[in-house]
């Protein structure tokens, strides 16, 4: 990889911690250039946002005629998914809200769920991940020593929202994913969740048990969920006007919601994970791409995002804490843990994978829907 001199955008905040990352003429990065080329595309534009929405939610309706429930969701007890929640009650849809439980959430992200499915009075099912197994996987994950310690939790989701949807033979899985909060992140930092193959050789190397009952979601899944059992995914956030602090007002005004301290807390493992791990291990602060997108989007200014980029990620105070306890969750020692983290950082080219051949599955997929969208 080329090295390059630090640089930071001139109108957000990213920088060369992304390896790729380019700049224009006035010293504009690719990542907020794209942001403001798509946004017309991707986040709420008024009345034609409104006619969008409409014509969504009447599908999904449609498609839940004679049926149980018109769409799955899947909930966190994060800010995005429960606010997702929060308007598919007010546009009508019978939701079953899915939370995927893989053994690391906080007691607040809980209670929230708790709160906002009984507030609403929506239907819940929560699809429990088999720990020891989870916890084998997760663990390998970290010592491999790749950025990729989220990759078991971020093919677990998708796998789990498309067993139950198939499940209540239901088309659409609302996502509380969204591009006005969501729309920055570079490719660099995460590779393809996807790939099996690379799940499977870093589980095979470093870990202690078979994955039996861990639910993958190859791009064969993938591709069989759509195209033969028709499942959709939507993304209702972008077609109404959504900000973060507006969305937490309502939700704590209206269904007792509680903020849970940090970006992801809701998870004890990814906020410890994102504050601590990736800034200290690999340079990733994945505060410069939220707040990158803040700033595009008009609720932060850069002025503001380049001070709290001066504070660390994490809190100090809390990092002891947080290590004893993922140490008793994992049932290893802090100075094991230590030892992990301190691995030399490695990426998924060190290990076996598929990302040519996804690479090429997935452009040829990108043109045929462009092709079929033109015709």
């Amino acid at each position: 990889m080329e090295f390059k001199i630090y640089k930071q955008c001139k109108r957000c905040v990213m920088d060369t911690s992304d390896p790729y990352i380019t700049f224009d003429d006035n010293g504009y990065c690719n990542h907020c250039n794209d942001y403001l080329i798509k946004t017309k595309q991707y986040i709420y534009q008024g009345e034609k946002s409104d006619l969008q929405l409409q014509k969504i939610v009447k599908k999904i309706k449609t498609k839940g005629n004679n049926k149980k429930y018109d769409c799955i969701l899947g909930i966190s007890g994060g800010i995005d998914s429960c606010y997702a929640a929060y308007i598919c009650k007010q546009l009508g849809l019978r939701v079953l809200a899915v939370h995927m439980d893989n053994g690391w959430n906080s007691e607040a992200a809980v209670k929230n769920i708790k709160y906002v499915v009984s507030k609403l009075g929506i239907d819940y099912e929560s699809f429990v991940l088999d720990w020891e197994e989870f916890k084998d996987l997760q663990f390998s994950f970290l010592k491999a020593s790749v950025p990729e310690a989220e990759t078991p939790t971020d093919i677990a989701i998708p796998a789990a929202l498309h067993k139950i949807a198939a499940k209540y033979n239901v088309k659409y899985i609302i996502s509380g994913g969204n591009y006005a909060t969501e729309g920055i992140l570079p490719k660099s930092w995460h590779y393809n969740a996807k790939d099996v193959t690379y799940i499977k050789s870093i589980q095979k190397q470093f870990g202690s048990r078979k994955l039996r009952k861990f639910p993958d979601f190859s791009y064969k899944k993938e591709f069989y969920y759509k195209f033969i059992k028709g499942i959709r995914i939507a993304y209702l956030l972008n077609y109404v006007p959504f900000s973060k602090d507006k969305a937490m007002r309502t939700l704590e005004q209206e269904l007792g919601w509680k903020y849970y301290g940090g970006k992801h807390y809701e998870s004890k493992y990814t906020g410890f994970l994102q504050s601590y791990i990736l800034p200290k291990k690999f340079n990733i602060d994945y505060r410069l791409a939220t707040y990158s997108t803040q700033i595009c989007a008009g609720s932060m200014t850069r002025e503001y995002a380049i001070e709290e980029l001066k504070k660390p990620p994490y809190n100090p105070d809390t990092v002891e804490q947080e290590k004893k306890y993922w140490s008793k969750k994992f049932g290893i020692s802090i100075e094991k843990l230590n030892k992990i983290i301190d691995l030399p950082p490695k990426n998924h080219n060190d290990y076996p994978n598929d990302q040519k051949l996804l690479e090429w599955i997935y452009t040829i997929y990108r043109w045929l829907q462009l092709k079929k969208k033109n015709f």
